[in-house]
């Protein structure tokens, strides 16, 4: 059996993977691109009391309550500072079986790469502030390494409900005093252009 070119293209487009990558405390992350539903202008982010610190709080997007996590906090750093740049990078994952929303804040938004599976190493055991659980790997980006995480971990919905450890007084109450529901966001790819000059105009 003979392998023709355009079947051999076939394969290899198929193998490829985009991915939108976005700047946090000068380190570069990259997620899926089928789950980034479209990205928004940081703007006000309502606190929500005795949620884990690295939850940045909330917002409404159409009528729809969605948490922002600062993953900066979550990989242990300081808080990220708001700028001109900043924007909120929103995400679908999966919660059981329905579908969770949840938002990304980012310092900046920088390119959508394509990957394929030989362009992506195994990470490291250390040298990163990220815990290994939460990579799918790492892919070259210029002299450093983008960072790939896996969304259904770092976003772990689990752990978006739990309370912090200074909320021992309320240990007792198995539901969180604000309840944050999965919801659907209507797909908006329009909004993610492939090239960094569309997507972060400067």
């Amino acid at each position: 059996m003979q392998i023709t070119r355009e079947e051999i293209k076939h394969e290899t487009e198929q193998d490829v993977h985009q991915y939108l990558t976005f700047m946090i405390r000068g380190e570069e992350y990259a997620i899926s691109l089928l789950k980034v539903k479209e990205i928004i202008e940081y703007d006000t982010v309502t606190q929500v009391p005795k949620t884990p610190e690295w939850i940045r709080g909330v917002i409404n997007l159409r009528g729809s309550v969605v948490p922002v996590i600062d993953l900066a906090v979550k990989f242990r750093q300081t808080p990220s500072v708001a700028g001109k740049l900043t924007c909120i990078v929103i995400t679908e994952l999966q919660s059981g079986d329905e579908a969770a929303v949840m938002g990304i804040m980012a310092d900046s938004v920088r390119q959508v790469i394509d990957l394929r599976p030989q362009d992506i190493e195994e990470p490291p055991t250390f040298g990163t502030r990220v815990k290994v659980d939460y990579l799918l790997g790492m892919a070259r980006s210029g002299k450093k390494f983008c960072l790939l995480l896996d969304t259904e971990k770092v976003l772990s919905t689990d752990e978006l409900l739990e309370l912090p450890d200074s909320a021992e007084g309320n240990a007792g109450n198995s539901q969180p005093e604000v309840e944050i529901s999965p919801v659907p966001v209507p797909l908006e790819l329009s909004a993610i252009p492939g090239t960094a000059e569309q997507i972060n105009p400067e």
